[in-house]
């Protein structure tokens, strides 16, 4: 795929909260990031592994070495890991991220190095394109072999995973990493037609207002699936993301939001009360 020096620039509240911890010496050894746009995750990931290793000006025009042979996919120390990228030569696991790939992660980072060693965890489909990690293509076999290298990796290690949703990652991943959401932003048409009327405005608000929001929601589940409702106050969100990047406070509390639906979804899987489903997210979201 493309690489992308920009990726870090559409995500002002990424790209803030990533440079002050690469200058301050401050990064995560696990970071997972989640979102349906797993191209933009994987851009993202390489940018910050060019951050890591520049030996040049930092910014994102540098023409270091390093910075270019990350640019061509060519840097020996940032490895993309999936069930068909550097596979050891004894591996013939076509589907799955292999126990033969662990080994020899933890067998390259017996030795030391120079760099700033990143791995990148993802999936392809098959048009070779990055997709996200799930519990078929990452397995507990492969996963469990690296969680000790995971807790305490060499020093200038970065572990990165990349998944659409935290739920699809085994639980012993998600407690290991950092994780952040990625909006898609990718200009797409998404359904909003069944809540963008209690849903427009709903950031202004206030806590007198959020049992009429409550109505509102309750009125439209009426004659709607509550799964579908769900999923488009997340289109909804998610658009007010794509078109409020430059502001980082709106975009955490956007993220905030999202996750709560995204909590919602979850818990009406598991047959929770709807009533209290809606009651509990409205007053997390209305502020």
């Amino acid at each position: 795929m493309q690489y992308s020096d920009n990726a870090l620039n559409s995500y002002p509240f990424l790209e803030n909260y990533f440079k002050t911890a690469v200058l301050k010496d401050n990064l995560a050894h696990c970071i997972l990031f989640y979102g349906s746009d797993i191209s933009s995750q994987y851009n993202i990931a390489l940018e910050i592994a060019r951050m890591l290793n520049c030996r040049g000006t930092h910014n994102s025009d540098c023409t270091c070495l390093n910075c270019n042979w990350i640019r061509e996919n060519k840097h020996p120390a940032v490895m993309t890991i999936s069930r068909v990228d550097n596979k050891p030569s004894n591996d013939n696991s076509k589907t799955v991220i292999s126990i033969e790939q662990a080994r020899m992660i933890k067998n390259d980072l017996l030795v030391t190095s120079d760099y700033h060693r990143v791995y990148i965890f993802c999936d392809r489909d098959k048009n070779e394109e990055i997709c996200g990690l799930n519990q078929l293509n990452f397995q507990d076999e492969a996963a469990n072999a690296l969680l000790k290298t995971f807790e305490e990796p060499p020093a200038n290690t970065t572990f990165f995973f990349l998944t659409k949703d935290v739920t699809d990652m085994i639980n012993t991943i998600v407690s290991r990493a950092q994780s952040f959401y990625v909006p898609s932003l990718k200009v797409t048409q998404r359904d909003i037609s069944l809540v963008k009327e209690f849903m427009d405005g709903y950031l202004e608000l206030e806590k007198n207002e959020v049992l009429d929001f409550i109505d509102k929601i309750n009125s439209a589940l009426k004659d709607e699936d509550a799964e579908n409702i769900f999923n488009q106050m997340q289109n909804y969100i998610n658009g007010l993301l794509r078109t409020n990047s430059d502001n980082s406070a709106l975009q955490a509390k956007l993220i905030s939001d999202f996750k709560a639906v995204e909590t919602a979804k979850k818990e009406n899987r598991l047959n929770i009360n709807t009533q209290s489903i809606v009651e509990t997210l409205s007053f997390k979201i209305i502020l």
